[in-house]
């Protein structure tokens, strides 16, 4: 018993001691592999760093290596733009972007995770949740690395004891040992489990159905198609020309010039003036034939200028012609005006719109006249014509040294325009003459006015004008004076000796030619200027005023007060009645706007109020209807000539009945405004009674 005791005293001492040995040798051999492995590493380093090294490096000094250098790392990009610029419309100029998105994406990749709050999402948790419950749940078996990971833990722990008991009793560790031999010869004895099967990989179902469609369509096979002309037949011509023929053909010319003024002076002095007065003298076949070059030539590039311009101008040609305001249809009676033409000339853009006249032979031709309603700014003044045909530049160019206040062409020769100034004279133009100075002017001698020539009118071959001195001059001795400043006047249209005069005071006379020294009747009509009268086109009784009192009003002449009244809260330039309709007028405000009125739809306020002028400081002054085209044309102070198209609903016409024809004619246009007149005469009449 005590050798027993002594040998487990001895290996209880001995047992620690050789713990402790193996330690400091483990600790020795992994020093070593520590320093083996950081001298390796210093090695490899110096080797990268001889291999990264470029052979073109600077070579610094010490104090260049110390020296530190601050380098700011910001998050904007470099290579985005520095001089983006967009439009801004609050300061209606382009300005310089200040802010720029300096994301720069340097890898994109798209997902395929789902929600799980998303249908799928649910659909794929209840598919696994079944599954799951199917096959039972397989705790996987620890791999032999775990294993080994275990036994050293635990070898680690039991060393660790070792040494901090150091001096337990011999007893205990025999038992430790013992029952660790007991549970080996336990584990041998037991027959080795074998490893649960694996259970089959399912394949997860495709969480995306893709399906690729493809088709094609036939390709449309390709079409040629030609055709071919005869070419135009050639000839060939020449002949040899001397001296002599060029002076025999200059000769003989020579000798038909003399007989032709020969011829020409044989005519009886009577038949020369007769023909002189009408304007219908015309070329003798001599003059035909010798046409100035120049001439011919400036007839080819004036038609060559209104094919340029047709072309240039198609889309408002097409407009004019074919354009019809669709949406006219759900504005109940509301009508609109669309803008054509533009007609300006550069030496007229200072001068204001006084007069405007159609020519009455060709519709698509009219006169304007330029001049100044201010009487401090006088100057000189212009008349021109223009076509449809070319807006771009007019067709005759009159200039005078007095500005325009009216001008009229003559119904009978189309050709005549009479044309009053503003310093009193009267002039008359004859188109067909290739100059530019009037036929006829009036002079001091012929006792030209000492005023402005408000208004002239060129009845037949006779000039009728209305001065600004309150007296109005005609044929066969008329003369006519009023009671106050003459401004307007307007002759019957089917009475040829009843004419209406206005004046500046406001009041309207109905005159006759018959009568020269007194009126047949006094309208107190306005409170102001009366700018413009006009009878009717169709009904014999009825014409039309405008003053700068606000007022446009309609008047029957054998009835003293006004039929109609209409305040168009400005001072109103112009009015006229329309060509298609007794009913429809249209009048212009300085404040740029259009009004146009129809009677048979709407008797209380205008169907059309558009702004035709843009300018702020500019003023609408003459409008005039088209005799045969749906336009109107206005101008205004700026010399500015607008063309208009009316739309649908501002020039209809009667319907159409199954079963009957539709009826028109003048004597329909009477019936029609005859009809509005009675329903306002009517109180009249009951009051009367």
């Amino acid at each position: 018993m005590p050798a027993k005791a002594a040998d487990k005293r001895r290996q209880g001492a001995s047992g620690p001691s050789k713990g402790k040995a193996s330690k400091a040798g483990k600790a020795g051999s992994k020093k070593r592999d520590e320093d083996a492995s950081t001298e390796a590493g210093d090695a490899l380093g110096d080797l990268a760093r001889a291999l990264v090294k470029s052979p073109d490096q600077l070579e610094l000094t010490e104090a260049e290596l110390k020296q530190e250098i601050t380098r700011t790392l910001t998050a904007d990009n470099p290579q985005a733009p520095q001089n983006i610029v967009r439009f801004s419309f609050k300061e209606r100029e382009y300005k310089l972007v200040d802010y720029l998105d300096q994301t720069a994406i340097h890898f994109s990749l798209n997902g395929n995770l789902i929600p799980k709050d998303s249908d799928e999402g649910r659909r794929q948790s209840i598919r696994s949740n079944i599954e799951a419950e199917k096959s039972p749940v397989e705790t996987p078996a620890e791999t032999s690395e775990q294993a080994e990971i275990k036994d050293e833990e635990q070898t680690g722990d039991t060393e660790a004891a070792g040494e901090g008991e150091g001096g337990e009793e011999e007893g205990a560790a025999e038992e430790e040992a013992e029952a660790a031999e007991a549970a080996e010869a336990a584990e041998a004895a037991e027959p080795e489990e074998p490893p649960p099967p694996k259970a089959p990989e399912k394949k997860l179902p495709n969480q995306f159905n893709f399906i690729e469609r493809a088709s094609t369509t036939p390709f449309n096979p390709l079409r040629e198609k030609g055709c071919q002309t005869e070419p135009i037949p050639s000839l060939n011509f020449s002949a040899t020309i001397h001296q002599w023929d060029i002076y025999d053909a200059y000769v003989e010319e020579l000798q038909r010039m003399e007989k032709a003024k020969e011829k020409e002076k044989s005519k009886p002095q009577a038949v020369k003036k007769e023909e002189e007065k009408r304007g219908l003298r015309k070329l003798s076949h001599v003059e035909v034939q010798h046409v100035d070059p120049l001439t011919r030539v400036a007839k080819a590039a004036k038609i060559a200028e209104r094919m340029v311009n047709l072309n240039t101008f198609d889309d408002i040609a097409q407009d004019f012609k074919y354009f019809e305001d669709a949406s006219d249809e759900f504005r109940a009676q509301q009508g609109t005006l669309l803008p054509l033409w533009n007609f300006q000339y550069e030496k007229t853009k200072k001068l204001a719109v006084t007069a405007i006249s159609w020519n009455p032979k060709y519709k698509d031709l009219f006169a304007v006249g330029y001049g100044s309603y201010d009487f401090m700014k006088q100057g000189h003044g212009m008349v021109l014509l223009y076509t449809l045909k070319n807006p771009s530049f007019p067709e005759y160019i009159f200039s005078s040294n007095s500005g325009v206040m009216c001008l009229d062409f003559n119904s009978e020769h189309p050709h005549l325009i009479a044309v009053g100034f503003y310093d009193g004279n009267v002039a008359i133009y004859n188109l067909r003459k290739e100059t530019s100075q009037p036929t006829y002017k009036s002079s001091a001698e012929s006792g030209k006015h000492s005023g402005p020539v408000w208004q002239n009118e060129l009845v037949h071959m006779d000039v009728i004008k209305l001065s600004g001195e309150g007296t109005m001059q005609g044929p066969e001795g008329l003369q006519l004076q009023t009671l106050g400043c003459g401004t307007s006047f307007d002759f019957h249209k089917k009475i040829d000796y009843l004419f209406l005069v206005g004046t500046e005071e406001g009041k309207i006379y109905k005159c006759s030619k018959s009568y020269s020294s007194q009126f047949l009747d006094v309208f107190e009509a306005h409170h102001m200027a009366v700018d413009t009268i006009s009878w009717n086109p169709f009904h014999l009784k009825v014409f039309i005023s405008c003053s700068s009192d606000w007022t446009v009003k309609i008047w029957d002449h054998t009835i003293k007060t006004p039929m109609f009244v209409y305040d168009l809260s400005c001072a109103v330039g112009d009015v006229a009645w329309s060509p298609y309709s007794s009913t429809v007028f249209a009048a212009v405000t300085i404040d740029g706007k259009a009004h146009v009125f129809d009677l048979n739809i709407n008797k209380h306020e205008a169907l059309c109020t558009q702004l035709v002028v843009t300018r702020k400081k500019n003023k609408t002054t003459h409008i005039q209807f088209n005799p045969v085209f749906p336009i109107i044309i206005v101008g205004d102070e700026r010399g500015l000539i607008t063309c208009l198209k009316l739309s649908p609903n501002l020039r209809k016409m009667p319907k159409e009945k199954k079963g009957q024809e539709v009826k028109k004619g003048p004597e329909v246009e009477i019936a029609k405004l005859e009809k509005l007149l009675s329903l306002v005469r009517e109180p009249e009449a009951k009051a009367e009674t």
